[in-house]
C-alpha cells in the first residue's frame, strides 16, 4: 500500500443510497466481511428508487431472515415475485430518465443470472455501479468473526436510523430527477446513475459533509 492508499471496510449493501458512495469516495480499496449478520432493519437487502412523486422501497425477501445469519450463508426467496416487480418498479420509476439505457440493460443482466446468495447479488450490483461511476476502487472479500477496531471502519454508520440521527457522511446536492417538484435526498445510486449519468460524480463530490 502507498500513502495514499485508502482502506476503508463497509457493510454489504443492495444498490446503496448516496450517502454509502460519499462515504466511500476516494478509497483504494473496500473491504466487506462474508460473516457479517445481516440486520433486517438495515440496506443489506433494501434500496430506496422514487416513484411518482414518494419513495418506495425495493426489498429482496432472503432465507432465515430472523436467524441473524451470516451474509454469506443467506439465500435469495425466488419463490416470491420480487425480481419482475423490482425491475418492473426501476423501469416505470427510470425508463424516461436521460441515461436509462446507459445503465439498464448492464443491470437487468445481474438480475436475470439470479444469484443464489444476498451477498452475490450484492458484490454484482456494486462492483457494476462503482465501474459506472469509473471508479479505480478493489472490492475486497474477507471473512472475519468479529468487529475490527480499524480507524477506517464504517460498519453500522450508512444506515437508515443511523443516518437520520448523525448524518455522518452525506449533505444533500439537489440534482434533476424524474418525479416531483421537491428532491428527495439519499435515494439508492441507481437514481442518480440515470438521471446524472457522468454527472454523477460531481453531485457526489458536493454532497460531502
Amino acid at each position: 500500500m502507498t500513502k495514499e492508499s485508502k482502506v476503508l471496510t463497509t457493510d454489504l449493501l443492495y444498490l446503496p443510497p448516496l450517502a454509502y458512495f460519499v462515504a466511500i469516495n476516494g478509497a483504494s480499496e473496500i473491504h466487506v466481511y462474508t460473516n457479517a449478520k445481516l440486520n433486517r432493519q438495515s440496506y443489506a437487502n433494501k434500496a430506496e428508487v422514487l416513484l411518482a412523486n414518494k419513495r418506495e422501497t425495493l426489498t429482496v425477501p432472503v432465507h432465515g431472515l430472523r436467524k441473524r445469519l451470516a451474509i454469506k450463508n443467506v439465500k435469495i426467496d425466488y419463490h416470491q415475485k420480487w425480481l419482475n416487480v423490482h425491475l418492473r418498479g426501476i423501469k416505470s420509476a427510470y425508463g424516461k430518465s436521460p441515461f436509462f439505457e446507459y445503465f439498464y440493460d448492464d443491470l437487468e443482466q445481474i438480475y436475470l443470472r439470479k444469484p443464489e446468495f444476498i451477498i452475490d447479488l450484492n458484490l454484482e450490483l456494486l462492483t457494476l455501479c462503482l465501474k459506472f461511476l469509473r471508479w479505480n476502487v478493489s472490492l475486497v472479500v474477507k471473512e472475519e468473526e468479529e468487529r475490527s477496531s480499524q480507524e477506517n471502519d464504517l460498519r453500522g454508520l450508512i444506515h437508515p436510523k443511523s443516518l437520520i440521527d448523525k448524518g455522518e457522511f452525506y449533505k444533500p446536492s439537489p440534482y434533476v430527477q424524474i418525479f416531483g417538484a421537491d428532491f428527495v435526498p439519499n435515494l439508492s445510486i441507481v437514481d442518480l446513475l440515470f438521471c446524472e449519468g457522468p454527472a454523477a460524480n460531481e453531485v457526489l463530490n458536493l454532497s460531502r459533509k
